[in-house]
């Protein structure tokens, strides 16, 4: 679906690459400048990173302008991936998981990348693709 070795975003990376304030923004920011592949997201986590920078001034202007200018992919949940999702939540509800990271481990599995940009250290050191695998996390 995407060439060449793509990694997946989360929120908190959105976040905090967006936000100068965020304790993590400096180390995901130096993380950003060395990723040269193709970044990929779900609609689930811009309505998350949209609704936590909504607290900062500017914020959510930055995040959209972010995806816009396309510095990340957004990829829509189809049938089978939401399918997926439900599968991902109910494996791992004593986490409990959110929508978002499911969204993002069927995302995983589709584009076949387990590099993730994130600040959830807990929940995708956690979190296993359908074969097993775990999640190379970045910062």
């Amino acid at each position: 679906m995407i060439a060449g070795r793509s990694a997946l975003l989360d929120t908190g990376a959105v976040v905090a690459l967006l936000h100068r304030e965020d304790d993590a923004h400096q180390a995901v920011r130096e993380s950003f400048e060395t990723w040269t592949g193709p970044l990929l997201t779900t609609e689930a986590v811009v309505t998350e990173s949209m609704h936590l920078l909504g607290r900062a001034h500017g914020g959510q202007a930055a995040c959209l302008e972010f995806f816009i200018r396309g510095a990340a992919t957004i990829i829509p949940s189809s049938r089978q991936s939401l399918i997926r999702c439900r599968e991902i939540l109910a494996r791992y509800s004593d986490l409990p998981a959110d929508f978002a990271d499911a969204t993002l481990i069927a995302l995983s599995e589709e584009v076949r990348t387990l590099i993730v940009f994130t600040l959830d250290r807990r929940g995708f050191a956690t979190y296993r693709d359908r074969e097993g695998n775990g999640f190379e996390i970045r910062p």
